[in-house]
């Protein structure tokens, strides 16, 4: 069996990712499409977006807020949506962020 990584975020710390995965798995499934999440949730996914290896292009403008709607490339799921400042969205997976990068 593989040793556990740890996933260190700003505003919480998971001691495997799989545990990371359910936080932000069951914190998705808490929102209905169309609902804004709220300030806490928001925290937690801005501070994982910032190991996401697109963040940039993903923040744009800079974060109004984050909803959840359905998930562009998966029929009957959903995601979390960045609303831009600029009025524009775009869709992101808290799965890919949590993916292993080089300095996990």
């Amino acid at each position: 069996m593989g040793r556990a990584r740890p996933i260190v975020l700003d505003t919480k710390a998971f001691a495997k990712a799989g545990d990371a995965r359910i936080f932000f798995s069951e914190m998705l499934q808490r929102y209905s499409p169309g609902d804004r999440v709220n300030d806490e949730d928001a925290a937690h996914l801005k501070a994982l977006l910032r190991r996401h290896d697109e963040e940039a292009d993903k923040v744009g403008s800079g974060i109004s807020h984050i909803t959840v709607g359905p998930a562009p490339d998966y029929f009957n799921q959903q995601c979390f949506w960045i609303n831009r400042t600029d009025g524009t969205r775009i869709d992101f997976s808290y799965q890919h962020c949590l993916e292993k990068k080089p300095y996990d």
